[in-house]
């Protein structure tokens, strides 16, 4: 309850909207669309990106920087699932 105010002036905005276009300056907004050329000329460029030496290099490890290729899909299985293959004989 208490709602039937509220659900009503939205309507009556919703319905305004819909129906009853403002009035638009479409001459600036041509203007603003087409980009004039005098508000170009006041951006400035953004100097190149400068990139820095990742202090944390020297602390990584290069057991991640080689090729994935001798990696095993038992490098994926749990411990205990291969100890289980292992023990019971069959694949993990």
């Amino acid at each position: 309850m208490g709602r039937g105010r509220a659900k009503a002036k939205q309507t009556k905005v919703a319905r305004k909207l819909k129906y009853h276009a403002p009035n638009t300056d479409l001459r600036a907004l041509e203007r603003e669309l087409s980009g004039g050329r005098e508000d170009a000329m006041d951006i400035e460029p953004e100097p190149p990106e400068v990139e820095e030496p990742d202090p944390y290099d020297a602390y990584a490890d290069d057991r991640y920087d080689g090729d994935d290729d001798d990696l095993r899909e038992d490098d994926w299985i749990p411990p205990k699932k291969q100890l289980a293959g292992r023990l019971f004989g069959s694949p993990p």
